[in-house]
């Protein structure tokens, strides 16, 4: 919803056919600079017929698109490449400006962006087929994957680069054009991305930006022209853009929300369980999917941990994001603070043992100008059951839940309980321990002493259960194989071919 900004603010508007347009709709939502609380920008609302340009752009830009060699695309995703090397600190500097998150994190998110990039530069590899010679007397079979046309990205607030960069690169190196719908809280980013794709030399058309709120979603997902999207966010909006993508006879693939567990075990190194807690707890202020929010302490290791943990939570250095010093920044929007202080006071009424309160962080040690930004301190909980709130729901803030358990049996059946399954961690010298839990555990991403397992490029990211909607994981191989389908061809010539109606399908004869 459309709502009043200072009309000096300027606008953000779309990036359409090759070039940055403001679209038809009126509608204009504030962008913020989270460590002040000052309005920077508006971001302007597309309206149907703006999604409907955007696409047509698209559609027109595709058949050509489409029959460029694979080498071809790729020498574009090399300069690409090039460029968002060159620009790495200008991206960083505006995920900054509108998210928030610490300027050295940001760095970090442009770079696993870059590693996708770097990904689909192979596309010519990667399209290859198979070839079967002689299936049959005089008959050949080879498959092909072949561009499925005009595709659709939506992606969320806490990684305005690196998540579009899950999508889009391997979507046009595969030969589709693109057409991104962008978190309206930081949007400066996607245009960025869209002026470096057209100096890397990408035909106008092929990637387009359109900002806006749930209308521009609805469009992407009824719009007959859209064959595939791709969504990352909270679980009931991935729920929601799966059946209606689905509904709509769309391929979709929709990454949801998560609970991630770290289990410490009695033998792991204590020092580095903390420092992981902490880092992957509280970085990027807990808005990550893959953010570490409950400790799963087994038998007496709380015993030693959490004295450790609320030194460190306590001394954690919360800064403006530019503030080089800084390790956590502020929270992206004024309604996520509520969101994230209304489940501190729910963890609080459930019973749950407060240690650290974030909720009484002062602002003046943000920084100068600081005062009116959305900040809080780490918090820190002890003694968290699995009937509260705070364990079962994904509050996308920092905030980190210790839960304790007898052994790893009780844990692991404990996080198998979760509707989610987006990640998970455990730390442990133990290489049975490691063994089996890696096994038995049914979450998609899992780490052995590495407390955010993301994947790299080549592997591909995604959780299960609720974590995902769709059959296939975002990049990677599977990524290749989301943005294209297979044909198979059978081929053979008139020499070959014997006399008389054939009543069979072709097989290959003999015992």
């Amino acid at each position: 919803m459309a709502t009043n900004t200072p009309t000096q603010a300027p606008v953000i508007g779309h990036w359409i056919d090759g070039k940055a347009v403001t679209g038809a709709g009126a509608g204009r939502l504030p962008v913020y600079n989270p460590a002040t609380g000052a309005v920077s920008a508006q971001a302007a609302l597309a309206t149907p017929a703006d999604v409907d340009t955007a696409v047509a752009a698209a559609r027109a830009a595709f058949p050509a698109w489409a029959d460029t060699p694979p080498l071809r695309r790729a020498r574009i995703m090399f300069k690409f490449l090039q460029l968002l090397q060159e620009n790495r600190e200008r991206l960083a500097h505006a995920i900054t400006a509108e998210h928030g998150k610490v300027y050295e994190d940001a760095l970090g998110e442009v770079a696993r962006g870059i590693d996708i990039v770097e990904f689909a530069c192979g596309i010519p590899q990667l399209l290859k087929g198979d070839y079967t010679e002689q299936v049959a007397g005089g008959l050949d079979n080879w498959t092909v994957r072949q561009p499925l046309g005009v595709v659709a990205g939506i992606t969320p607030f806490n990684f305005p680069v690196m998540v579009p960069m899950w999508m889009f690169p391997v979507a046009l190196a595969t030969g589709n054009t693109f057409v991104l719908k962008p978190s309206p809280i930081d949007p400066s980013p996607s245009l960025l991305l869209g002026e470096l794709l057209k100096q890397a030399g990408l035909p106008d058309g092929v990637f387009n930006v359109v900002q806006g709120d749930k209308d521009a979603v609805n469009a992407l997902l009824e719009h007959p022209d859209v064959k595939a999207v791709s969504f990352v966010g909270s679980t009931p909006i991935a729920n929601y853009i799966y059946e209606t993508g689905a509904r709509h006879g769309k391929r979709v693939q929709a990454l949801g929300g998560a609970k991630n567990h770290m289990v410490v075990m009695p033998d792991a190194d204590l020092e580095q369980a903390a420092d992981a807690l902490i880092g992957a707890g509280f970085g990027s202020a807990g808005e990550r999917c893959m953010a570490v929010s409950v400790a799963m302490l087994v038998g007496d290791v709380g015993d030693k941990l959490i004295p450790m943990l609320v030194e460190r939570a306590k001394a954690l250095k919360v800064r403006n994001g530019e503030d080089r010093a800084a390790e956590m920044g502020p929270i992206v929007t004024a309604a996520a603070h509520a969101r994230i202080t209304g489940y501190i006071e729910q963890g609080v009424k459930e019973g749950a043992q407060l240690l650290v309160d974030g909720r009484g962080f002062d602002a003046k040690q943000a920084g100068d100008g600081c005062e009116k930004g959305f900040w809080m301190g780490a918090t820190l909980f002890d003694k968290v059951t699995p009937r509260m709130r705070i364990y079962k729901e994904e509050i996308f803030g920092p905030v980190l839940s210790c839960v304790h358990v007898k052994d790893l049996a009780e844990a692991v059946a404990l996080i198998n309980a979760h509707e989610f399954g987006n990640g998970v961690a455990c730390f442990t010298r133990d290489g049975q321990v490691a063994r089996e839990f890696g096994r038995r555990i049914e979450v998609g991403m899992v780490g052995i002493n590495v407390p955010i397992p993301v994947p790299m490029a080549w592997q591909g990211f995604g959780g299960w259960k609720r974590s995902l909607f769709g059959d296939m994981h975002a990049y990677g191989e599977e990524g290749v194989r989301f943005y294209t389908r297979q044909k198979s061809i059978m081929q053979r010539w008139p020499d070959s071919i014997g006399k008389g109606a054939e009543f069979t399908m072709p097989t290959p004869g003999g015992a």
